[in-house]
């Protein structure tokens, strides 16, 4: 086995350097936002248990989190209904496209919380009485994630809410499954808005450092969620997390991650890191190729790939 580098001394900015000419994959055109997403950011960053965040050149330009988010609805939906959300929604992987119009047969289950029904369930599971009032919680509790505060790009929020045709049918087919309890409407916009949270590949990757980390940021010492969270949060991102592509992502790279249409990728090693990597253009499964190269690059020189065996 090759010798393996040190997080703490890596160089990010070469790895950004190697994955940089590649020029496959399409920028996302769902919404105005995305479609005019800059092709040419790249950006890695790193996270490590001590709280040590380090990142390649673009490190602190913002996105938003789009299907990023996932995990930390799904953790947060699990901590406010003390464990009840795993009864309301599946954990198997679909083999099929993130926004698929499909809930499990005989349930009505979403199938998991990384795919847009299942995002939509656990963002109207938490806390609230009303949409602002589970908005605020959901910001509240990506706070603890990230460590600070988070602002929401409203433009993308109202797009998002007003562009989603086939979340608003998940939705409805929710309610009339029996599955959703707020309204269609309600489950949207709270669902879009937490998806227009902005952050940054050094704020993302902290954010999984806190996965990896049993649910504590390491920056902050502030434990966001239970380790049982985290680790239920984690094994689904690992089936679950890069769609109808995980199989292959966790062969070739090794490590939970929830991929994002922003070109986003969010990556928990447990108990040895976060990590995030950003670059617009996506592959056919929705998921940045830059992102996916360095994933596999970071993997092998750090030795962090979940199977390997020294």
């Amino acid at each position: 086995m090759a010798s393996r580098s040190d997080p703490r001394s890596y160089d990010l900015d070469a790895l950004r350097a190697r994955v940089l000419p590649e020029t496959d994959g399409e920028v996302d055109d769902s919404i105005p936002q995305l479609a005019d997403a800059d092709p040419d950011l790249c950006a890695v960053a790193l996270a490590l248990p001590d709280g040590e965040v380090r990142s390649s050149a673009q490190g602190d330009v913002a996105f938003s989190l789009q299907s990023a988010v996932k995990p930390f609805l799904f953790a947060l939906a699990l901590l406010d209904t003390d464990g009840e959300a795993l009864d309301r929604v599946g954990i198997e992987p679909t083999g099929e496209a993130f926004d698929a119009i499909k809930l499990e047969s005989g349930t009505g289950r979403p199938p998991n919380p990384m795919v847009n029904a299942g995002a939509l369930l656990t963002a109207s599971l938490v806390e609230g009485t009303d949409p602002d009032a589970r908005a605020a919680r959901i910001a509240r509790g990506l706070a603890s994630f990230a460590g600070r505060d988070l602002d929401v790009d409203e433009e993308i929020a109202h797009n998002e809410h007003l562009l989603g045709d086939r979340n608003h049918a998940l939705a409805h087919l929710m309610r009339a499954e029996g599955t959703m309890a707020v309204g269609a409407d309600d489950a949207v916009s709270v669902y879009a808005r937490a998806c227009a949270t902005l952050v940054d590949a050094e704020t993302l990757a902290l954010m999984g450092a806190t996965l990896a980390c049993g649910g504590v940021n390491p920056r902050t010492g502030e434990r966001a969620v239970p380790t049982r969270v985290a680790r239920d949060v984690v094994s689904v991102m690992a089936t679950c997390g890069v769609y109808d592509g995980s199989g292959r992502w966790m062969r070739a790279v090794g490590i939970p991650a929830k991929s994002s249409v922003s070109g986003a990728i969010v990556l928990a090693a447990p108990g040895r890191l976060g990590a995030a990597v950003v670059s617009p253009p996506l592959d056919s499964q929705g998921t940045s190729v830059r992102g996916r190269h360095a994933s596999e690059a970071l993997s092998e020189a750090l030795g962090i790939h979940s199977f390997d065996v020294e």
